[in-house]
């Protein structure tokens, strides 16, 4: 049967229209064009403000989830609830629950470390059982602090160092802010905990001798993101068991208009069987950040403590 031609027009117009329009609806994904971090003055990416990256997702995944490394939306609902409970109730901590950031679960995560793939830190070498042991041993046999010199390795205790402060930084319950400081040669990385502020050369320059207690830092950029490599630790400034042979390389990269990605990873090969890296972002938020006050040999804090051993 044959068909007039407005006939056939109107039968494929419709498909006509279709086929003119496709390539236009794929334009948007295939052009879309990836987000450029802003520049400073002469030119690198910009990481300059305050950042915090608080956070509920804890550095190692739970042992009851050894194969889970997301939570379903129910499981990570439940989780919060349980944890804002518990902080909630806690009233021995220095810092009660008043102080405390409302930090969630980073994307429903169980743990902050992505590698080793099970989400926990390495197994330690035999020598770092054998030293962690013996540690433990002395402790018990010294029992409560009687003097200054009993609670000479705790860095913390005198607001001297705090570890989560960094390098690296590890989200705790309070103080998680972060503030960037950029010049051509210089990035300084001032955190809200204890106040330490790292000064990072940008120059290229070798790594010094001297052992310090943040180690000895060097910046580099590769593309938007600021890899900083960090040696010669001082053996008292201790992360999780490390020594002055930890190496650690950081890596910051501005992933958003209000988000930067931070990465590092560790090794010690005195100490862990095999380098490790975790991973969590940080928002951009509003300052000043204000000195937090925890002095540099706190006094009080110290004679309290020798004080409560002597208190029958």
């Amino acid at each position: 049967m044959r068909r007039d031609p407005l006939t056939w027009l109107s039968i494929l117009a419709p498909i006509l229209l279709v086929a003119s329009l496709a390539p236009h609806a794929q334009a948007p994904a295939s052009n879309q064009r990836k987000w450029t971090p802003p520049r400073t003055a002469w030119g690198d990416p910009d990481l300059q403000g305050i950042w915090n990256y608080a956070t509920m997702t804890p550095l190692e995944r739970p042992r009851d989830l050894p194969d889970k490394d997301v939570l379903t939306q129910e499981e990570a609902a439940d989780y919060e609830r349980q944890t804002f409970d518990r902080q909630d109730s806690n009233t021995s901590n220095t810092a009660g629950p008043d102080w405390w950031e409302r930090a969630r679960l980073t994307n429903r995560r169980t743990s902050l470390i992505v590698d080793p793939p099970n989400g926990r830190v390495p197994s330690l070498t035999p020598e770092a059982q054998k030293r962690a042991a013996a540690l433990a041993q002395s402790r018990r046999e010294r029992g409560a602090a009687e003097s200054l010199e009993d609670l000479g390795l705790s860095l913390s205790v005198r607001c001297v160092q705090w570890a989560t402060a960094g390098p690296p930084m590890l989200p705790v319950m309070y103080n998680n802010n972060v503030q960037f400081f950029q010049t051509r040669q210089y990035i300084a990385i001032l955190n809200e905990m204890i106040h330490d502020a790292r000064i990072v050369p940008m120059d290229g320059r070798p790594h010094g001798t001297i052992p310090q207690w943040m180690g000895d830092s060097r910046g580099r950029w590769e593309g938007n993101t600021l890899v900083v490599d960090t040696v010669n630790f001082s053996g008292k400034s201790t992360f999780r068991g490390s020594d002055e042979r930890l190496h650690l390389v950081e890596r910051f990269t501005r992933t958003g208009p209000d988000t930067i990605e931070y990465q590092f990873t560790v090794e010690d090969p005195t100490i862990w069987t095999r380098s490790w890296t975790a991973a969590f972002p940080m928002q951009a938020t509003e300052g000043p950040i204000y000195e937090y006050a925890c002095h540099e040999g706190n006094a009080r804090s110290v004679a309290g403590i020798i004080s409560g051993a002597r208190t029958p």
